[in-house]
């Protein structure tokens, strides 16, 4: 059985079983399986829905199209009470989002809702999400909007990160914005590590 396979059943505390059979599902392709272990995100103990999270959105990153047209349950499980199931939703909505930023483009407003309220790792693969998004013409600027709003917000560990995923869909309209904001980042600045790389941001910005 497939919950036989997982890390929790094998009384493993690490992911490395989770991974192998990840591999397993996407070199068969089978969807048959996709559905079991959706169904596995209800079982108890909790560690069961970890585990099936953790092979779900690893088959997503070998093969998305296992996964795509699972997004609406992906998305539902962003409301999820517990942290980790929803920081685990969104890592898969972030493998959707890179071959299919479409399916998830009329969803924006909760994921960013899932942002505010959720994790760094949820936050993190909601810019991610929104990045890949931002690159369809006609949901750029909004896309730019959010996008410029969390950086300005943002824990000061992320401004890096977040400036420069920023910087690989910026549109000159939004160039000067966000110069500012990294500017009016004092908290990052102020920390040589992050000095550093938004430095160097800004130089390769050609500012």
């Amino acid at each position: 059985m497939l919950i036989d396979q997982l890390a929790y059943s094998l009384g493993r505390r690490d992911e490395a079983p989770n991974i192998a059979l990840a591999q397993r599902i996407a070199d068969a392709g089978d969807k048959s399986v996709i559905k079991e272990l959706f169904a596995l995100t209800n079982h108890q103990p909790v560690g069961i829905q970890y585990d099936a999270l953790k092979v779900l959105y690893e088959v997503g990153a070998r093969k998305p199209e296992l996964i795509n047209g699972y997004y609406k349950d992906f998305l539902y499980l962003l409301q999820h009470a517990d942290n980790r199931i929803q920081w685990g939703a969104m890592t898969a909505l972030s493998v959707i989002s890179k071959s299919r930023p479409s399916l998830l483009s009329t969803h924006i407003v909760e994921i960013v809702e899932a942002m505010d309220h959720g994790s760094v790792i949820t936050r993190d693969h909601g810019i991610y999400i929104l990045c890949n998004i931002g690159r369809i013409k006609v949901h750029h600027a909004d896309c730019m909007e959010l996008l410029l709003e969390q950086i300005e917000k943002s824990p000061v560990n992320q401004i890096p990160m977040y400036a420069e995923k920023t910087a690989e869909i910026i549109t000159p309209p939004y160039l000067q914005r966000l110069l500012l904001i990294i500017h009016s980042r004092e908290d990052g600045l102020a920390i040589p590590s992050k000095k550093k790389r938004l430095d160097k941001l800004v130089k390769k910005l050609g500012a």
